[in-house]
């Protein structure tokens, strides 16, 4: 391959993973679907759906990390990439903008109404009479039975730790890169993985003793169903990330990136900060508040 010095925008030659993608997706959408309408069938078409994904994700990596290795990018190219990661962290901002925004609406808006707050007196006693506006509340009627809400202290205040310390990590990483030190490099992006993943394991202790031992589930009303999709959505993020800090790892043991490109470096540490401030923010106003 020879080096693209102009300018101008690089077209990419065609490529096949676009096509596996997507029937990886298709296969994963039908057998999601049937599977949670009864098919036995669809756990398995789930299953070769996610492979294949995964075998997209691999080889279409591969193959830019070959062509990055090899010189074929331009600065243009390198300007584009920082604009599509930038575009791509802007969007999962709204994705979990949304889900905040679902939170504040059942606590602020929902909740008050349904009490009968707010000179809302008879909205509590034509829909439900009784109701008393607190938080947290699995919703009228007790949907899902008597749960014990989620402490701040505990797994939460320590995983709030990892990912905080995580962040400094990858920082330290990332000078030592600018700087040429290679050695110091490799073992704090190590950490930083490392402390992604023992995240996740938590996470999911925190699941177990969600479930078996505070009755906080998935179906205990609004609180339940708020807590697991903020913290639930956050841990896949935070999965992908350590995921990907892994592959970087192993690229910086290869010897790839130098001072001047090491775009893909920058990414998934923008990512990861993303990660950490979205944390933060979750461990306030679904923890503590």
């Amino acid at each position: 391959m020879t080096t693209h010095t102009d300018e101008h925008y690089y077209v990419p030659h065609g490529s096949y993973w676009p096509v596996v993608g997507s029937a990886g997706l298709l296969l994963l959408m039908v057998g999601v679907s049937t599977w949670l309408n009864g098919a036995g069938a669809g756990f398995y078409i789930m299953l070769a759906g996610l492979a294949v994904i995964i075998f997209m994700i691999t080889g279409w990596f591969g193959t830019v990390i070959g062509e990055s290795q090899g010189g074929l990018y331009n600065d243009q190219v390198d300007r584009s990439f920082r604009q599509g990661m930038f575009w791509f962290i802007f969007s999962e901002v709204m994705f979990f903008a949304a889900f905040f925004g679902a939170l504040f609406y059942a606590r602020n808006m929902a909740i008050p109404w349904l009490g009968g707050s707010s000179n809302n007196f008879f909205t509590n006693l034509l829909l439900w009479e009784g109701f008393e506006s607190s938080w947290p509340t699995n919703g009228p009627g007790d949907v899902g039975g008597e749960f014990e809400a989620m402490p701040p202290f505990g797994l939460p205040l320590i995983n709030t730790a990892l990912l905080l310390s995580s962040s400094i990590t990858v920082t330290i990483a990332h000078h030592a890169l600018l700087a040429g030190r290679r050695t110091q490099l490799a073992m704090f992006l190590g950490f930083t993985f490392v402390l992604g993943f023992v995240f996740v394991y938590l996470q999911g202790v925190e699941y177990v003793e969600a479930y078996q031992h505070m009755n906080l589930k998935l179906t205990s009303g609004i609180y339940g169903s708020t807590f697991f999709m903020l913290t639930g959505f956050h841990g896949m993020h935070v999965t992908i990330g350590a995921i990907m800090l892994t592959i970087i790892f192993f690229r910086v043991l290869k010897g790839h990136f130098s001072r001047e490109k090491h775009f893909a470096f920058e990414a998934v540490a923008w990512y990861w900060h993303f990660v950490d401030v979205v944390w933060v923010g979750l461990y306030v106003f679904v923890y503590w508040i």
